[in-house]
């Protein structure tokens, strides 16, 4: 005789469950590290004029992208998923921080020299 296993519908839900959930981590691990992470680790031209303009130069970048390709990576292996996501909200709110007070700085140079140059 031979046993038959029968898998009961909540495993399968759960299977579903887990794809849906490992599905988009993938897709974000696969955008953080080459949209994100690869065009700092190879000094692309626009990464290099991005981080020169806030005025942190290579040693920043070449440390953001090793720590987005060190996030992505960590997304998809089970055990340091979450302490990697967390640490990318880290790291995205700083980003937007650094763009704020930038966008903020240069709205406010540009109206001193506009109102400079009026007569």
């Amino acid at each position: 005789m031979t046993a038959t296993t029968t898998v009961p519908s909540r495993d399968r839900s759960r299977g579903r469950a887990d794809a849906a959930v490992w599905a988009p981590q993938v897709l974000l691990a696969l955008f953080f590290a080459i949209a994100g992470a690869m065009p700092k680790l190879v000094a692309h031209p626009s990464a290099v004029e991005s981080f020169g303009a806030i005025g942190y130069g290579s040693w920043f970048m070449y440390l953001i992208g090793a720590l987005e390709l060190a996030g992505a990576l960590g997304l998809v292996v089970p055990r340091p998923a979450g302490v990697a996501a967390v640490a990318f909200i880290g790291l995205m709110a700083g980003a937007w921080t650094v763009q704020v007070v930038r966008s903020t700085a240069s709205t406010a140079r540009t109206r001193r020299r506009r109102s400079s140059s009026r007569p």
